[in-house]
């Protein structure tokens, strides 16, 4: 949904006057997040975050996905349309270096890594918490027809790469449910489930974007 003409505009801007739901919208500026997290950090029952959530999605601010590892959670993500009219997210210390996890390592984290050099010096890895035996040929082709040299790439297991002192960001369901470390989370749906190119260049695009605000986001100089 496109919120530039004015009558949605003024839905949406309506929709955030209440301090809740703009509280609410803060906290999506960086990360997906389950309707019970966006409970306990703003200490408001369940009922009223459901109130405020279909608010914010009637307006077109957030849509909703159901987790595809816990299938009895429901992740909530700020919509296209709302960052364009809110602009950047929430400002964010800069890292040492930044860690991009998802459960194969074949696709959406290697896109993300490999992206992430073209847009920020700061250091970046990959790694899966189940990582396949390869990268998936179709995220190879995704990534050559937009810049991005993945043939070389090989997948690898989280816990031989992370050291501790990285900003980590889970870009699939079930990795963030994986890791204990309470990582920054990117719902962004496993393009290999559905097996054709446009679910991969999906990603990409979520992928891109997402690192793209993310980046302009950091504050401080490098170190």
């Amino acid at each position: 949904m496109s919120i530039w003409n004015l009558e949605d505009r003024a839905r949406a801007y309506a929709a955030l006057g209440d301090p809740s739901r703009l509280a609410i919208i803060g906290l999506l500026a960086n990360a997906d997040l389950a309707s019970g997290e966006l409970g306990n950090q703003l200490d408001i029952p369940t009922n009223l975050v459901a109130h405020h959530l279909r608010v914010l999605e009637e307006a077109g601010l957030i849509l909703r996905r159901r987790s595809e590892g816990d299938g009895r959670r429901t992740y909530v993500t700020r919509t296209p349309a709302c960052n364009q009219l809110l602009g950047a997210p929430s400002h964010l210390p800069r890292p040492h270096k930044v860690a991009f996890i998802c459960s194969q390592n074949s696709a959406r984290s290697q896109l993300a890594e490999s992206y992430w050099r073209t847009v920020s010096d700061i250091p970046v890895l990959s790694a899966g918490t189940h990582p396949a035996s390869r990268v998936h040929p179709r995220a190879i082709t995704v990534g050559r027809r937009h810049g991005l040299d993945l043939t070389t790439a090989r997948p690898r297991l989280a816990a031989d790469v992370l050291s501790g002192d990285e900003l980590v960001i889970a870009v699939c369901d079930r990795a963030y449910e994986d890791l204990d470390n309470q990582p920054l989370h990117w719902s962004v749906p496993d393009p290999a489930l559905a097996e054709n190119m446009s679910a991969f260049e999906g990603a990409y695009d979520d992928i891109a974007g997402r690192i793209t605000r993310l980046a302009a986001s950091f504050e401080g100089e490098a170190s």
